[in-house]
Order: structure tokens, then sequence, then C-alpha cells
């Protein structure tokens, strides 16, 4: 009686989600449900240790295997699920409860509240919530004062991950950043939601690096820093239906902070709505010493709504150093970008004198004030391109 129950809980979840039809119980499937391993919903007590044993059984079986967290509030405290996994199929974990933080920083010692590392095949799903918990401590992060600080846990962080699918889950409160991603590829996020308040400190919605063909789509994100963050080697991402706002926007970078950094190049970003950003297309490098480069990069039909910034490319973010920033940025494309600013100059290109911007196109530009008063573009050591509708009218590059 109770596998039938667990079936039917299984089966009306993925109905109500209208989950892709691969990913429902396979006949063949063997389920690891974190009860059977000492998960204690709705309990104060820790569930960390039990999870853990039912990814362990999960991912050394030889077959297809789905961890399974039914309806419940489970508390965890830092919790790691590595691999490599025995099975030739992905390992599932559907995630049909509420997951809860220790909210308590001194029980973490990695970068994340919940890590996947060395994974060749995983599937994370089922509509649950992941509550980091964040506004417990974000009181310690001190990251805007202390340029050496050190970043409050991710609620997800990946780390050699491929073959990988992120879908319909609920983000809430991180500590740090809501996803973390590095050293992977392929990997796909769909249907997110991730909610933070405007004021939360680092709370990043997605931070990509050193990764290759990464994809997100169809999520909301709101958040207290940018939407999505695309950090140093980060390679073929695609971000396709995103909504973002509140927070700081889709940037790239910062980049140029540290010697030897990996290049970015092949970014993608289309169809997606900013709502009351601080910035909204934005490319960030800082001044000084350390070289890099940024190319390769298509910003397509986006539309702002009372954006401050937005097209910004900011060449001396992060620090007072009076060098140039040795970050080239080179063909990048803006076309079909349409809304409203709350700026008076709508378009920023600030490149740096040592590598000016080059082969920057914009086409069929239309912003306007929410006043309805005149706005402007500025431009800086760039070599740009025009064509279509342009408001604000084209500006000339000046050199600094």
């Amino acid at each position: 009686m109770a596998i039938l129950v667990l079936a039917l809980i299984l089966v009306l979840a993925f109905i109500t989600c209208k989950c892709n039809a691969a990913l429902l119980p396979q006949a063949d499937e063997t389920i690891f449900n974190v009860l059977n391993f000492g998960a204690k919903p709705n309990s104060e007590l820790i569930s960390t240790q039990a999870f853990m044993r039912a990814w362990r059984a999960a991912c050394d079986f030889n077959g297809r295997a789905r961890v399974f967290v039914p309806p419940g509030v489970y508390t965890l405290g830092e919790t790691v699920f590595g691999g490599p996994c025995k099975g030739t199929h992905p390992v599932i974990l559907q995630i049909a409860g509420t997951l809860k933080a220790v909210p308590d920083v001194s029980e973490y010692s990695n970068f994340a509240w919940i890590s996947f590392d060395s994974i060749n095949g995983v599937i994370i799903t089922g509509g649950g919530t992941l509550d980091a918990q964040g506004q417990s401590v974000w009181q310690f992060n001190d990251c805007k004062t202390n340029p050496h600080c050190v970043h409050l846990p991710a609620t997800l962080h990946f780390n050699g991950i491929e073959n990988g699918k992120v879908m319909r889950l609920n983000l809430i409160n991180s500590m740090g950043f809501h996803l973390h991603i590095t050293n992977s590829y392929l990997v796909r996020f769909h249907g997110l939601t991730i909610d933070a308040p405007g004021d939360s400190p680092n709370t990043d919605g997605i931070h990509i690096s050193k990764s290759n063909t990464i994809k997100l789509s169809r999520s909301v994100i709101k958040t207290g820093d940018d939407c999505v963050s695309i950090g140093q080697g980060t390679n073929n991402v695609t971000v396709n239906k995103v909504t973002c706002g509140p927070g700081h926007g889709i940037s790239v970078g910062s980049l140029g902070k540290l010697p030897r950094e990996l290049e970015v190049r092949g970014l993608i970003v289309k169809n997606c709505t900013l709502r009351g950003t601080t910035n909204g297309i934005r490319i960030k490098t800082f001044a000084g010493a350390n070289p890099n480069r940024a190319f390769g990069m298509m910003f397509s039909d986006i539309v702002m709504e009372n954006v401050k910034n937005p097209i910004i490319i900011d060449q001396t973010y992060g620090d007072k150093s009076t060098e140039p920033s040795q970050v080239k940025i080179s063909d990048v494309i803006y076309q079909n970008i349409r809304g409203t600013t709350t700026s008076d100059i709508a378009v920023q290109l600030m490149c740096s004198s040592r590598l000016p911007c080059q082969n920057v196109r914009l086409t069929n530009i239309n912003l306007k004030h929410i006043a309805n008063t005149p706005i402007t573009s500025q431009c800086v050591n760039a070599n740009v391109g025009y064509n279509g509708m342009q408001i604000p009218p084209p500006c000339h590059a000046l050199s600094s």
C-alpha cells in the first residue's frame, strides 16, 4: 500500500507541473526515498546525513535511480552530493518538499549550502522550494567595504557537472549566490523562480564561470545583485526568456580583477525583460593590469521597464586604479532593445583607452525616459556602428 501511495504522489507531482514525460517514473526505476534513510520532515532535527545517504545509495546504484523528497519541511546543513555515479542514466533528484538551511554561517566550510560535484548526468526537479534563510546572515556580508571578503554560501553550487538539468524549482533568500556553476559542461536551467529582496547583498541569481554550453530559460529572477552574471572562462551561454528585477541586471563580469583569467566568448541573451533594475545589459571590467578579453556577444529582443542604465559598458568598474583596463571587448551586438529608462544617459559605452572596444553594433534601439524628457548616448574609446532606429541618437566615440 505504501508503495502504491508513493507512486501516486510521484505521478501527480509530474502531472501537476506538466513535466517532460521522460522524467516520469520508469518501470525499471528504483526510488530512494529520503524518509527511508532517516530524514525527519516538519521537525527541528537536521536531515543532512539522511539526504546524503539517500544520494550515495542512488549514485552507487547500477541502474535508473531517483532520490525522492516527499512534501514536508526538512532542515539541512552543509550538504554534498558527490559523484561519479555508477549508472548510465542521469540520477534524478525530485524535491517535492521544502528544504531549509541551518541559518548559521559557522556550519558551512565550503562554497555552498548544497553542492553537486563531479557528476555526469543529473536532473534536479520537482517543484519544491530551497529556502536558504539568508536574511539571518546577510549582516555578516562585508563585501561593499572589504575587497578581500569571503562570499557567503551559495544555495546550489555545481562543480564538474556534465549533462545536467535543473528544472521547476523555487530558490528564495540565498545567503550568497542562489546558483553558482563552475567547471561544468552542458547544463540546462529551466522554469526557475529565484526570489530575494532588492537590498539583499551579493545574492546573484545565477553566476557562471569556467563553463561551456550552459542554457538558462523561462525563469523569473528577483534579487539584490545581478540576475545573471557571466564570469571568466565562460563559453557558449544562452539566456532566453528570463524576467529580471529587482536586481542589477544581466552582467558580463566583472573581468580583469585576477591574474591569468580565462576569456569569455559566445554569449546570447534574447527575449528577456528587465524591470526596475539598476542596469539592463552590462559589461564590466576592472581598471588595472590584468589582461583578458570578452567577445562574440549578442543581446537581442530585450524589453527594459524603468531601468536605470539600459545599455552599459563600464571598464572602470570596481577600484580606484588610474591604469586603463586591459580587458579587450569586441564583436558585441545590441539589437531590438526597447522600453523605458530612469536615466538621462540610456546608452553608455565607456571603454578602455588602452584597448578600445571594437566592432560594437547597435540595431533598432528604442528607449525613452519615463518622464518623456530627452535622453542621450555616451561613448568613449569605442568603435560603434549603427543600423535602424536609434533612440537615443548615436554617439560619436571620444578618446579619454
